[in-house]
């Protein structure tokens, strides 16, 4: 569909009906209800507009000489590596937050724990 949007000029003309496209560029000004019909129904799906419009057997028959061919059907690509990229970053910085916390309260401790064996050493000598 992106690509049949990019079409949407009254020199490059696509419209998609039922999932087929349609390039009717050169039969924008024989189109009986004129070409801003046709032009307002590029980049999207104008199935239902061409349906509500009540076009004939002939009007029908007369669009398989535009026909260039089928929507890609398949769903766009879900992108799986992005969000377990960003997982693994989250876990990153997890790890790194946790290991900071760690080393965090060593140099505290390790502090306390010398001024306590000074102090003891201190308190020894009197």
């Amino acid at each position: 569909m992106e690509e049949a949007s990019q079409h949407n000029t009254s020199e490059d003309c696509w419209i998609v009906i039922d999932g087929k496209v349609y390039d009717v560029s050169s039969y924008l000004d024989e189109h009986p209800g004129g070409d801003d019909v046709l032009l307002r129904a590029t980049g999207k799906d104008a199935t239902e507009e061409f349906e509500d419009a009540g076009h004939s057997k002939t009007a029908r028959d007369q669009m398989e000489q535009f026909f260039i061919g089928e929507l890609d059907q398949l769903p766009p690509p879900i992108p799986e590596l992005e969000i377990v990229h960003k997982k693994q970053e989250f876990k990153e910085r997890l790890e790194n937050v946790l290991n900071l916390s760690k080393q965090n309260w060593v140099f505290p401790v390790a502090v306390v724990s010398l001024s306590v064996a000074v102090g003891v050493l201190y308190l020894k000598r009197k």
